[in-house]
């Protein structure tokens, strides 16, 4: 059986406040396993998930170190849902698989361990039966724009089409276990992550 079946999902929209969330649960002694940041090594060369890549989406991906620009792939993958779907059809098993390993570790460690995968397309790739419990972390769609056209430097038509990529944000919430209200101030979200974290102890020691 998946030891993600004794782990917790969060997720969200893009640039809604997740890893800031996920940040706060390892502040408390979470154990956090970053799905993007996985991703984003293992399309690495020498990583088999790189040269499938390049062998699909051609040598134009590719920066003057020979790795992956990740943001001229992205320009490429969002604006054909297509290609969107084949990137991840190469990348999303693999970084399965590794989340699997990293969770079985960290329970064999502590059985009574909060594991906590903090992946953003989690419902988008099928996984939120695989879960535990799931938590989304979201903030107002006003909010979510601005803040991924200021992190990623992004055109508003840019933001706008990685944005609509993902599930919507309302659907996210209403299949939410747990919901991490961002749109306000740092410490509001953290009151929320303070209170919910004895919640998830509860259920692992159970």
């Amino acid at each position: 059986m998946s030891q993600l079946r004794r782990a917790f999902g969060l997720t969200g929209g893009i640039a809604s406040g997740k890893s800031t969330v996920a940040g706060m649960f390892a502040d408390l002694g979470a154990k956090v396993i970053d799905a993007d940041r996985l991703a984003h090594d293992l399309i690495r060369a020498p990583h088999p998930a790189y040269h499938e890549i390049v062998s699909h989406f051609g040598f134009e991906i590719l920066d003057s170190q020979g790795e992956i620009d990740r943001k001229r792939l992205g320009v490429i993958v969002f604006r054909d849902p297509d290609k969107l779907r084949a990137l991840n059809a190469i990348v999303h098993p693999r970084v399965i698989e590794r989340t699997d390993h990293l969770a079985e570790a960290f329970l064999l460690q502590d059985a009574h361990a909060v594991v906590l995968v903090d992946a953003a397309l989690l419902y988008e790739a099928n996984l939120a039966n695989r879960f535990e419990k799931i938590i989304v972390a979201w903030c107002r769609p006003e909010q979510q724009l601005e803040r991924l056209i200021a992190k990623a430097g992004l055109t508003r038509e840019e933001a706008e089409r990685r944005i609509a990529a993902q599930i919507p944000a309302e659907e996210k919430r209403r299949r939410a276990d747990y919901l991490i209200d961002c749109s306000r101030e740092p410490e509001s979200t953290r009151t929320q992550v303070n209170d919910l974290y004895p919640r998830l102890l509860k259920i692992t020691s159970s």
